[in-house]
């Protein structure tokens, strides 16, 4: 990790207003590790924080970093979704993804998938058979974004965004290199369609590097410490792997890397994110995300009678070395 990287003194560069005020620190917790899927290690980046402050955010998951000898790289069952989005980015590793509503693909290392469950799907996240058998590094993320009430039952898309498509930028005096993998930082864009305004990027910051990032007002500002160790906001919160920080009030994030990092893991590795927040009731049951009760039951009705399509007869399957 990062799988996809570039000389930051070549990239194109984002400026902050000098009057711009950086973003305080409200919270910082630590992310307790558990398991997912079919048993793959993840760090549960939300956990102890309020949903006012998430919010559009619902869940997100640091999976791995972890280094599986052969026979062991594990992903997800066939398994259903409706109301919200999910985005998968990987650093290490590969996934497949098939749905039931006919989208599918490869997620390669620097990838993203980005898949609008709205009314109802199925879907399978899982390593290819290669991968399986040779065993290697995995490392991603995967983050589910809310929808507002009136698309929660849109029509399911799936979007395979590759690591090329990323825009890549630099600070000011390029200690910074930022990858815009979703929505907008200043006037860069990162690929792909969004029902939720909100911005996904993921931050390396040199050794004794500070990086100032210019942050829509009326977004939310969360950052993930996905390697390394530093400082966060204007106060310079100390900040090291596994610990996310929530930001308020202000126009800019501020990251400082520590000079000295570990030896596997040279740089600050940061998982920024902010969205508009939608300001509804969240009702939340596994993998439905509905705003009542009622439309929770209803999932689960609708999900047991097949209306949110069917596992393909060409059906990926988890791979085993058995």
């Amino acid at each position: 990790m990062p799988a996809v990287t570039a000389d930051t003194m070549t990239l194109p560069r984002v400026f902050v207003d000098p009057q711009a005020k950086p973003r305080r620190v409200k919270q910082i917790i630590n992310a307790p590790q558990g398991y997912e899927g079919e048993g793959f290690p993840v760090r549960r980046a939300f956990a102890g924080i309020a949903q006012a402050d998430l919010d559009p955010f619902i869940h997100m998951d640091q999976m791995g970093e972890v280094e599986y000898a052969p026979g062991e790289p594990k992903g997800t069952p066939w398994h259903p979704h409706r109301g919200f989005e999910t985005f998968t980015y990987l650093m290490d590793g590969q996934f497949l993804h098939q749905d039931s509503h006919g989208g599918g693909g490869k997620i390669l290392e620097g990838g993203t998938q980005y898949m609008t469950a709205g009314d109802g799907i199925l879907h399978i996240e899982t390593p290819p058979e290669d991968l399986v058998m040779s065993g290697g590094m995995f490392h991603g993320v995967q983050l589910w974004i809310n929808l507002p009430k009136a698309k929660k039952r849109i029509e399911p898309a799936y979007q395979d965004l590759q690591g090329q498509d990323s825009a890549m930028v630099s600070t000011a005096d390029g200690g910074a290199l930022i990858r815009v993998l979703a929505g907008s930082v200043g006037d860069y864009k990162g690929p792909g369609i969004s029902h939720t305004p909100i911005t996904i990027t993921h931050v390396t910051v040199s050794p004794g590097a500070r990086a100032e990032i210019p942050w829509r007002s009326d977004f939310n500002a969360l950052v993930y410490v996905l390697a390394g160790r530093g400082a966060v906001g204007p106060d310079s919160h100390p900040v090291r792997t596994g610990q996310m920080a929530v930001l308020v009030e202000g126009d800019t994030v501020v990251l400082q890397a520590d000079l000295a990092q570990d030896a596997h893991m040279p740089n600050l590795e940061v998982f920024l994110i902010g969205g508009q927040p939608i300001r509804e009731q969240v009702i939340q049951y596994g993998p439905f995300v509905m705003n009542t009760k009622e439309e929770i039951i209803q999932a689960m009705e609708d999900y047991q009678k097949g209306r949110f399509g069917h596992i393909p007869v060409n059906a990926i399957m988890p791979h085993t070395s058995r």
